[in-house]
């Protein structure tokens, strides 16, 4: 194959771009062409300290491409979580709903690992495989019945069958292809830090809902944790102009006491939250993947893991496509991708959006409900099972990569 050619194109050099990239070559070998672009691709990821939580099936995922065990010493596992619901000024949280024990023997429902170092890892192995990693955005497409046909930032074209839009929630070739998004903005802001404390965690998350959002904490490795702390969005940037020693007293509000003192290490970051999902997660030559197709509320922390839903579901049916010699990048093969993922991907965001109007309020009334609901769950093993295969990503029509089945 010729340098300006590829059989498929990625824009974006993020998990779900790499991933995509990887389980296409290891699939279909050294003459199905992929190029990942990034103008990222080759920096040092070094000082980023944002983390991610990867649940079982999308764990499941970076073992069969051959990334997990590189970077599986550092994650932490989380072995189990509780939900609180209250107020601020309460001297209690009353537990309402715990989740614990393993999706299978010895396989914890979700690992906790910093961003970089799985980055670093996927885009080791994507190197070694044989993709292609271009140090460029793409700037401009043109499609056509057979190719597309990208010019990047700076210099060179590309020809390819396919273009995967895998560049964010402000994609560029989304808004290229004209494809409008639907969606809403929630008036509220996620505050993320890093916080170092006394005691162990001992694996646990916990999910504490208050008035203003949900307040998370996530376990990393060491004494260490991650902070996703949700406020309306004017209290949010009130609480990140603070000095350090008044933002201090507002986490330690939220956070409480029981893990020790406490130390924010690193940066203060802000994020705002809204519900956007893509009209069509495909166009004539092209399939959007990840945030550029939907950004959901964190409030379950399965936004990175829906993309790479995307990408396993992606994957499975361009591979089924070139094996059976079919134009991977065609109408009909996109037209697979979209019917398995749009509503899916709907139903979750609809989910999550009634689960953080449901919380994020101060309605005495609605706290009622929600406790008496979450209770009823708690009481209820194989409905808490059910709750759980769903957090992991095993429910439903499961694509192979997400079973840790190679393609």
């Amino acid at each position: 194959m010729a340098d300006n050619e590829a059989d498929v194109l990625i824009a974006g050099g993020g998990f779900a771009g790499l991933s995509l990239a990887i389980a296409l070559k290891q699939a279909l070998g050294p003459s199905f062409g992929v190029t990942v672009a990034d103008p990222a691709l080759g920096r040092t990821h070094a000082g980023d300290e944002r983390a991610s939580a990867i649940v079982a099936a999308a764990r499941r995922l970076f073992e069969t491409i051959g990334v997990w065990d590189v970077v599986a010493g550092k994650a932490q596992p989380i072995l189990d979580m509780v939900v609180t619901d209250s107020r601020l000024a309460d001297a209690t949280r009353p537990v309402f709903l715990s989740f614990g024990g393993d999706i299978a023997p010895g396989e914890p429902f979700a690992h906790m690992i910093e961003n970089r170092l799985l980055v670093d890892a996927l885009e080791t192995t994507a190197r070694e495989c044989g993709v292609e990693l271009r140090n460029a955005a793409v700037a401009t497409f043109l499609q056509s019945a057979q190719r597309v046909d990208a010019a990047f930032a700076g210099d060179g074209v590309i020809s390819a069958r396919l273009l995967a839009a895998a560049d964010g929630a402000r994609s560029t070739i989304r808004h290229a292809a004209g494809i409008a998004t639907h969606g809403w903005n929630y008036g509220q802001s996620a505050i993320v830090i890093n916080v170092a404390h006394e005691r162990d965690h001992n694996g646990r998350a916990e999910e504490h809902f208050l008035p203003a959002g949900p307040f998370a904490i996530l376990p990393l490795t060491g004494r260490r944790s991650s902070i996703v702390w949700t406020e309306r969005t004017d209290e949010a940037e009130r609480i990140m102009a603070l000095p350090d020693e008044e933002f201090h007293a507002e986490l330690e509000q939220r956070f409480k006491l029981h893990l020790g003192e406490l130390k924010v290490i690193g940066a203060r970051r802000v994020h705002p939250l809204g519900f956007f999902v893509a009209r069509s997660f495909i166009a004539d030559r092209i399939a959007l993947v990840g945030d550029a197709a939907h950004v959901i509320h964190p409030i379950a922390g399965q936004g990175l893991n829906m993309g790479l839903k995307d990408v396993a579901a992606l994957a499975e049916v361009i591979v089924d496509a070139a094996r059976l010699g079919l134009d991977a990048g065609s109408h009909g093969v996109l037209e697979q991708y979209q019917r398995w993922r749009r509503f899916d991907t709907m139903a979750m965001g609809f989910a999550t959006d009634g689960l953080n109007r449901l919380f994020s309020n101060r309605s005495d009334a609605l706290r009622l409900a929600r406790d008496v609901g979450l209770g009823m769950v708690e009481r209820l093993p194989g409905l808490k099972r059910l709750f759980i295969r769903e957090a992991a990503g095993l429910v439903g029509d499961v694509p192979k990569l997400l079973r840790g089945e190679a393609l």
